[in-house]
């Protein structure tokens, strides 16, 4: 009996030990996420003992590229990946992005011909068709669409912060802080991606741009009429005089009941935006999953003459309904 208690005893204790360990690393975990997620990316990089002028670099990799030498449908296209990307905060260049997509291409098309290959099936003009539009699916429409959603959902929470970045900016310059001093404050209270966004702006201005310029850039970054606004007000401030205080709170009203109107389309519409994605995506990650469960049911109807004239024409379609769907659920407020 006094053995089993004994036993008992020490089981009890290492389950107890255990737990506190446990608790305690997990305190440790949470506490540190914490930190890392109260503080911005310029912080953090400056933390890391990185200068001003390789902070502003990684901030600003994705921004003012000119595609003006590529043909208008190009440039287009290559402006709107790199606003995607910059929206996204993926610290690569457009250009390494484009060189990934096509090394990816090429390696998939490579394997799939090799694999269709040295399965029997022959190299119809059908099959390369087919082998060409998965490898597109796969190495260029799916990463697009990916940091296209991840882009909107950052871009969403700057709409978010920016009321809130407006509250304290007037905060500030009601205490006594002059714009400059706002502006600082602004980085180090107001997390990402906003608060890189204002430290970008207060590193610009620390090299001698103006300010006005420094936010107009950042409103083109990220297309915002919000911030454009801002600059505005700044600007006519500058020019005539006047409260900026009571300026400034008079936008933060405006932009928050855009704002309350903005939720309230997106609510109306969000039943065919989800539709909308779900038409978007489902196509092209039906076909690949398709095929490579069963290859077999493109590869076997590939060498069939009319399997390109049909094959083409429902790629017509789909690209048809794709710019289709986006035009009617972009909603401008």
């Amino acid at each position: 009996m006094t053995d089993a208690i004994i036993k008992i005893g020490i089981l009890l204790a290492l389950f107890a030990a255990t737990f506190i360990i446990v608790q305690a690393m997990l305190n440790v975990a949470w506490a540190r996420r914490s930190r890392l997620n109260t503080i911005n990316q310029r912080l953090r990089m400056i933390s890391e003992g990185r200068t001003r002028e390789e902070v502003v670099s990684v901030l600003r990799k994705n921004s003012g590229t000119d595609f003006s030498a590529f043909p208008q449908p190009i440039a287009g296209w290559l402006t709107a990946l790199e606003r995607a990307l910059r929206s996204a905060g993926i610290q690569f260049q457009t250009s390494q992005v484009i060189f990934g997509m096509a090394v990816a291409f090429g390696l998939l098309v490579a394997v799939i011909g090799v694999a269709a290959s040295m399965s029997g099936f022959a190299m119809t003009q059908g099959t390369v068709l087919l082998i060409l539009t998965l490898a597109f699916c796969v190495a260029v429409l799916l990463p697009i669409l990916v940091i296209s959603a991840s882009g909107q959902r950052r871009r969403k929470r700057m709409e978010e912060q920016f009321p809130v970045s407006l509250d304290v900016f007037i905060r500030a310059l009601r205490a006594g802080h002059p714009v400059a001093s706002a502006i600082d404050l602004l980085t180090k209270e107001m997390p990402d991606p906003i608060g890189s966004e204002y430290g970008l702006v207060a590193d610009e201005v620390a090299y001698g741009a103006e300010l006005s310029d420094s936010l107009a850039a950042m409103a083109e970054r990220w297309d915002l009429e919000d911030i454009r606004m801002f600059v505005v007000s700044l600007s006519v401030q500058n020019e005539t005089g006047g409260n900026l205080a009571e300026i400034l709170e008079n936008l933060a009203n405006v932009v928050r009941a855009r704002a309350s109107l903005f939720l309230k389309v997106r609510a109306l519409s969000s039943e065919g935006r989800m539709t909308g994605w779900i038409l978007s995506i489902l196509p092209v990650a039906a076909f690949v999953a398709l095929f490579a469960i069963n290859p077999e049911f493109y590869l076997d109807v590939a060498g069939d003459p009319i399997f390109i004239l049909v094959f083409v024409l429902l790629m017509v379609m789909y690209t048809i309904g794709f710019v289709t769907i986006r035009l009617m659920i972009n909603i401008k407020v």
